[in-house]
């Protein structure tokens, strides 16, 4: 092999042990987040999702979009996007143990491609 071409063999073949290693590390910190988010769950820290939901649908309109469990230091948050009537997006932070909303951000829909000038 040519000393360039084994260069870029080398180069190449430690660029995917770099990848592998990144995303081995992302799997296993899912897994730790998964574990720590149910080991709350089981330690009656946090409400379960259903809960918070049912909850949400009494209060808010809007279909779900995205939810992520967060944890802020000793303090859980369930973050919910949804898609309101009428195109509105609104963010909600729910407290993961009380279910109480502690935060809304609401982004205004996006005018269509066909209103805007």
């Amino acid at each position: 092999m040519a000393s360039s071409t084994r260069h870029l063999f080398l180069l190449r073949a430690s660029t995917l042990v770099l990848a592998a290693a990144l995303s081995a590390g992302a799997v296993a910190r899912d897994r730790g987040d998964h574990e720590r988010a149910r080991e709350a769950l089981v330690a009656g820290q946090i409400l379960p999702l259903r809960t918070v939901l049912e909850r949400l649908e009494r209060e808010q309109a809007g279909q779900v979009l995205e939810i992520e469990l967060e944890s802020e230091g000793r303090r859980w948050i369930y973050e919910v996007k949804l898609l309101q009537p009428g195109g509105q997006l609104l963010k909600l932070e729910v407290d993961a143990s009380t279910g109480e909303v502690i935060g809304r951000r609401e982004r205004p829909p996006h005018p269509s491609r066909g209103d805007a000038r």
